[in-house]
């Protein structure tokens, strides 16, 4: 919940540092060569927007809940690990863009990744460190291994292919069982989306075109793999009761998905503006045809899942 937050944040941020952009390059094409004053521009606006862009983040989050001493939490176990697939996916997420403002400065691509990545990583450490200090939370250090997961799947394949073969992707759609606890699992939409993990489903999209690139297979279509779980109306169990009304008894299970995706950012058109757009919009894995495996011993198939 509170790396959605962040990601909201930075992602308001990645658009503003692009839109202020000094000199009279094309607003969406990166620089050709070393510019200086779009370094100086994002390097000047990551100094003076991390404090306050945490002092927004802990007041928004962490205000109402006592302080105390740094201590650890084990969180490992709560909501099946999809709260750990979302810190993956969101360690994975702030930093694609991130090194993508760094290459638009001109930087070469080991030094864009270097900053990006490693900013990305900074502003999530601190999140942790946030809830070191609460009285509600605790120090994760499971949080810290995903978050590294995270940002390595995005470090290695850009060193590596110098380009993102395998996308992490998110898709959400509501469940009933925010119905029953809806001040831990959201009460509208929005909330939903943020709190509710039996809704979230978190994919690993592999482009085959770019691993067979001789071959004729499209380049906009990708094989998603994913993971997700229902059930869950508490992080280890689920209660009996919840503000003196009786809960069902869901039975807790997993989902794992296969299914095809679409590659937004390798579709090119004429529009600079739309090319971009996709590239930001990648993050979600579109309806499309999927079937679910899950430890209930279904199988399911849907012509379109999101």
């Amino acid at each position: 919940m509170k790396r959605k937050l962040l990601f909201i944040a930075l992602f308001l941020f990645c658009l503003s540092t692009k839109a202020s952009s000094p000199d009279s390059l094309s607003f969406f094409s990166p620089s050709p060569t070393l510019n200086k004053q779009r370094l100086h521009l994002v390097t000047y606006s990551f100094i003076g927007l991390y404090p306050i862009t945490m002092s927004w983040f802990y007041a928004e989050w962490y205000k109402n809940y006592s302080q105390t001493s740094f201590h650890l939490f084990n969180d490992a176990n709560e909501w099946q690990q999809m709260d750990k697939a979302g810190h993956v996916f969101s360690a994975y997420s702030i930093g694609k863009p991130l090194i993508r403002i760094f290459q638009w400065t001109g930087l070469d691509d080991n030094k864009s990744v270097l900053y990006g990545a490693g900013i990305a990583y900074f502003y999530q450490t601190t999140i942790e460190v946030f809830d070191g200090f609460s009285s509600e939370w605790g120090f994760s250090l499971s949080d810290v291994a995903a978050n590294t997961l995270g940002s390595g799947i995005l470090v290695s394949q850009q060193l590596m292919w110098h380009e993102q073969r395998i996308t992490l992707k998110e898709s959400f759609h509501q469940t009933k069982y925010s119905d029953y606890r809806q001040n831990m699992l959201g009460g509208n939409l929005l909330e939903n989306i943020i709190k509710d993990y039996n809704g979230q489903t978190y994919w690993a999209s592999v482009n085959i075109h770019s691993f067979m690139k001789q071959s004729k297979f499209p380049k906009w279509l990708s094989l998603a793999i994913g993971y997700g779980s229902e059930g869950m109306v508490g992080a280890r169990t689920n209660p009996a009761v919840v503000d003196g009304k009786i809960v069902p008894q869901f039975p807790r299970y997993r989902q794992y998905y296969l299914g095809l995706d679409f590659d937004l950012a390798r579709i090119e058109t004429k529009s600079k503006f739309v090319n971009g757009l996709f590239k930001v919009i990648n993050i979600v894995r579109l309806p499309a045809p999927a079937i679910e495996f899950n430890n209930g011993h279904q199988t399911k198939f849907y012509w379109l899942y999101f």
